[in-house]
């Protein structure tokens, strides 16, 4: 038997207002789903961040829905939890939710297990770490279950585990439920894949399909996975999609135009214009001359930026170390300038993606949320 794991698909995703980025997204999306059909997959597992914001275009909508009817055509039954970007502060129903009410994909991010075809599968949504505790006893109920079951358990999560990623995690893999065989993780979007001596099978991360606006500029790979589960372990094997190649240079101002041909060359031997960022350090730059050189390179990418930074920023590990994501960099700075993990968790983690998107209603409703639990906690 053979699945798909994939998650954070984002559609709807509109980097850089720009119309080409947006069916970026979708043809990474359409290829993990055309070449689930093309091996065929038993079924697909989609681990939340279906969406890029809870309330989706009109044509990522059908762009989800006409994947679930291929799917569907070729015999394929698909099932999906929630991310944060598919949930709303405001009480409504989840987009996502449609496809389960007609039956185009099943639901299963209530912890509630279910069986298919002698697969034992339990997914929980999105879990935000204030509320991390309250889920203990649950995972304790579908740990309990899955011990019993012959066969093969999936847990299906959307969830940082801090041996992943210190800034991002929210749980720990000794946290998690010990008796399944595989793990199907969303959250991170950099592929990873760990076995730990505690659980029953591997923890795996597909990564997002397509780079984010969160993660920057940067050559980086993006899939999903097929898991082989006709023996007793499951065997992930990840799928490279092929996405818009994306480059980030560093140079001194004096070596700007070496830097520029090195870049042309580069990104000429792509089919698909490439995303390129120059960064910049020097004394006495003349911004005319930049432009200049710049231009040069701009004809040859679909998005080139550059940016002057000092040179504690150039040989800084913010660069040569970087995080997964930007967001982990800003939370460890956060941290610090605030002097508080759990006050810059809630400033960065829950109330700064409502608001970069717009999202006043959302972001009024995270406040709220937060005094009252405040309350309850000083009326202990």
């Amino acid at each position: 038997m053979l699945f798909s794991h994939i998650s954070d698909t984002h559609l709807g995703l509109v980097q850089y207002a720009s119309e080409e980025r947006e069916q970026d997204v979708y043809l990474s999306f359409n290829e993990s789903i055309d070449t689930s059909i093309k091996d065929h997959v038993d079924f697909v597992i989609f681990a939340g961040d279906i969406f890029h914001v809870p309330n989706p275009s009109g044509t990522a909508i059908v762009q989800m829905a006409n994947a679930l009817k291929r799917l569907k055509k070729n015999s394929i039954d698909s099932f999906f939890i929630l991310g944060e970007h598919d949930i709303s502060r405001i009480r409504t129903t989840p987009i996502p939710y449609v496809y389960h009410n007609l039956e185009f994909s099943k639901y299963i991010g209530q912890g509630k297990p279910i069986e298919y075809k002698g697969v034992l599968l339990a997914g929980f949504d999105k879990i935000r770490k204030a509320e991390i505790s309250r889920f203990e006893e649950k995972f304790c109920e579908v740990d309990k279950i899955a011990k019993t079951h012959n066969g093969h358990k999936i847990l299906v999560l959307h969830q940082g585990i801090t041996e992943f990623n210190k800034f991002a995690g929210e749980l720990q893999s000794t946290d998690l439920p010990k008796n399944f065989t595989y793990y199907a993780m969303g959250h991170l979007h950099d592929m990873d894949n760990r076995n730990f001596n505690h659980l029953g099978g591997p923890v795996a991360y597909p990564g997002s399909i397509e780079i984010t606006t969160s993660e920057g500029i940067k050559e980086s790979k993006k899939g999903f996975f097929e898991i082989d589960i006709s023996e007793k372990e499951a065997n992930p094997n990840w799928i490279k999609l092929d996405t818009r190649p994306q480059f980030s240079f560093k140079t001194n101002y004096e070596e700007l135009a070496k830097t520029i041909v090195e870049a042309i060359k580069k990104v000429s031997s792509f089919e698909r214009k490439s995303i390129v960022e120059i960064k910049i350090q020097g004394e006495n730059i003349e911004t005319d001359y930049i432009q200049a050189q710049i231009s040069q390179l701009q004809a040859q990418t679909l998005r080139c930026f550059w940016r002057i930074i000092s040179k504690n920023a150039l040989d800084s590990s913010i660069f040569l170390d970087r995080p997964n994501v930007i967001n982990d960099e800003m939370f460890r700075l956060s941290i610090r300038a605030l002097g508080s993990e759990q006050i810059a968790n809630f400033a960065i983690k829950e109330l700064l993606p409502p608001l970069a998107q717009n999202q006043i209603k959302e972001a009024t409703q995270v406040i709220l949320e937060s005094f009252e639990n405040f309350k309850k906690e000083k009326a202990k």
